[in-house]
């Protein structure tokens, strides 16, 4: 089923069968894509929506001298660019970051779904809404939380988005972005980012090794971050 984890523990007892089964029907192209590959460009006209099967994608944007800022990370169960459908087009780039398994789905049969399907359009209208407030939380971390804060709440996020998803079981889960993306999704430099993960291994809550990230104490890391996970939306 391309559509396992969609909205897994997150409403997803409200998508019916025959909703769910239109939704499978409505994918065009199920692709494997290489890691780093740019799979949408800002400014352009965007007719396909992303479902992001396996892997790791993120959203960014460039300044005037071509430096990257990280605005979201995608992980499996995430429509990644649903906005684009009424949009038409992206202000900002989707890559990978790892190797990646994606469903497109057309907009065109969105038109069809959206026509007959009005309980699949509000469960598809809230994944949208959830991006939005992680957008939120992304410029609260930002803009009030101190470094190692920044770094510690990233975690918790990418942690529990995971969890819900059945990849990560609270302590252990992979995580192919390098400290240079974790840079560009906190607003430090590679060198600043490699001094707070030191910091949060020598406190003994996390180490980030090999490709795989080991939590050894979540709460007292959501403490340090000031963690509230509400705003995702996750049940239970």
């Amino acid at each position: 089923m391309i559509f396992a984890d969609f909205l897994r523990n997150r409403r997803r007892e409200q998508l019916s069968a025959s909703d769910l089964a239109a939704l499978e029907d409505s994918v065009w192209d199920v692709q494997k894509t290489r890691a780093r590959q740019l799979i949408a460009h800002a400014r352009q006209p965007i007719r396909m929506s992303t479902y992001l099967m396996e892997g790791f994608i993120c959203r960014y944007m460039d300044d005037r001298n071509g430096l990257r800022q990280l605005v979201a990370v995608h992980v499996p169960g995430d429509f990644v660019d649903l906005h684009g459908y009424p949009l038409g087009r992206l202000d900002h780039d989707v890559a990978t970051l790892g190797a990646c398994k994606i469903a497109l789905v057309p907009h065109e049969r969105l038109d069809r779904l959206l026509i007959e399907r009005p309980n699949l359009t509000k469960l598809l209208w809230f994944s949208t809404l959830l991006d939005a407030a992680m957008h939120r939380e992304w410029i609260f971390r930002l803009g009030r939380l101190d470094a190692v804060a920044r770094v510690a709440h990233f975690f918790c996020e990418i942690e529990a988005k995971l969890r819900a998803v059945g990849l990560s079981d609270g302590q252990h889960f992979a995580f192919p972005l390098t400290q240079a993306d974790l840079g560009e999704a906190c607003g430090m430099t590679s060198v600043h980012i490699n001094r707070m993960l030191r910091e949060l291994r020598e406190r003994n809550l996390m180490q980030v090794q090999r490709n795989r990230v080991t939590i050894s104490d979540l709460s007292a890391l959501r403490r340090l971050s000031d963690y509230d996970p509400s705003y995702l939306f996750i049940e239970g």
